[in-house]
């Protein structure tokens, strides 16, 4: 078995490359261009300047709609990343590849919604910590009638 220069076994030197235990000719790869890769790098800077500038700059609006447009250039960036650095599309060849991708998104995301709404409920039914807070909810709340200790309820 001969082997070539540039280290493909057959020694033949046409455009088709070994990927994972199969030969594959520049029609059966993933369009992957220098010109993609430079757009791909140039959105993603681009996306990741502009949330920062919306927080460090002097930016007049309210920190909820800060918040969202920073969320907003994150969804993009993952699409960005997805198209121009792992190549997924909707081909047959690359379905699969982006089923388990769509799927494991779900997951992720009904991971940490239902962390976040833990956390959230975790927040509300903690006892408050600061004695400003503490004060002012006590100001606020009905005194509840204390019952003995000998008298418990089943």
């Amino acid at each position: 078995m001969s082997s070539s220069s540039d280290g493909r076994a057959g020694g033949h030197h046409d455009e088709s490359v070994f990927v994972h235990g199969t030969e594959q000719g520049p029609a059966d790869l993933p369009h992957a261009t220098r010109k993609g890769y430079i757009t791909g790098f140039v959105l993603s800077v681009i996306l990741t300047i502009v949330p920062f500038w919306l927080v460090i700059g002097d930016v007049s609006l309210n920190k909820f709609a800060i918040v969202m447009l920073i969320l907003g250039f994150g969804v993009v960036q993952i699409f960005v990343h997805v198209v121009y650095f792992l190549h997924m599309n909707s081909q047959s060849e690359q379905g699969w590849n982006l089923m388990a991708f769509l799927f494991t998104l779900i997951l992720v995301t009904i991971a940490l919604a239902g962390s976040i709404w833990i956390m959230f409920n975790m927040n509300l039914n903690m006892m408050p910590m600061s004695p400003l807070y503490s004060e002012e909810a006590r100001a606020a709340m009905p005194e509840l009638p204390l019952q003995p200790q000998g008298e418990r309820k089943h």
